[in-house]
């Protein structure tokens, strides 16, 4: 039976579902980034999102599923990018697109990016911290194909993997003291200009 607005009944319990999972991964980064990982309990994020723990482990049966969700959900983000870059043309401008989308994911991220950082040390957290390593190394690699030509050489494909790891380490840097949309506009331009610089040639 379809809701007053034409929303199924099955449909709304998904939705609600999603928003419920997306509360807990936000509580729980804030928690972690406050309190540390370690410190942190399921009942804390329990209690901070009003729901009771047997709510939560419908989506989480421990904490570090909680970051192994964030990490997914990071490298899901990543393969819709390059999904969608490899269905368009070689140019320029798919390029500083690709460049721009992926600035947003990172832009979207940072929080997660602050709190992994920031609990590194934790034992209970190092499966999911290789966990995204190993698929970010991956991905990466796949946007260096996006943005060089399929014969591209050395040169061209450090020149990418640059601009790429450029975006990380400008966001990062920057975003706890530079106003976003600008931050975005700058990394975004920077990474494409570093993209798109010529390579000299090594003298003989």
């Amino acid at each position: 039976m379809n809701g007053p607005h034409g929303v199924g009944q099955g449909e709304a319990d998904s939705r609600h579902r999603s928003d419920t999972r997306a509360r807990i991964q936000q509580v729980a980064v804030e928690l972690f980034t406050e309190h540390g990982y370690d410190g942190t309990s399921l009942r804390e994020i329990a209690e901070r999102i009003d729901v009771t723990k047997a709510a939560l482990y419908y989506h989480f049966k421990s904490k570090e599923d909680i970051v192994a969700s964030l990490v997914q959900d990071y490298a899901d983000q990543m393969d819709s990018l390059i999904a969608w870059g490899r269905e368009q043309p070689r140019t320029a401008q798919t390029r500083r697109e690709v460049l721009s989308r992926y600035v947003d994911i990172v832009a979207k991220g940072d929080q997660v990016f602050r709190m992994l950082h920031q609990n590194q040390a934790s034992a209970n957290m190092l499966g999911s911290m290789k966990r995204r390593g190993d698929l970010f190394k991956e991905r990466i690699e796949f946007l260096i194909d996006l943005l060089t030509e399929p014969d591209a050489g050395l040169p061209e494909r450090v020149r990418a993997a640059m601009a790429i790891g450029g975006i990380s380490v400008g966001w990062m840097l920057f975003a706890s003291r530079a106003d976003r949309s600008e931050l975005v506009n700058a990394v975004t331009e920077i990474a494409g200009e570093i993209a798109e610089l010529p390579c000299p040639r090594a003298a003989r």
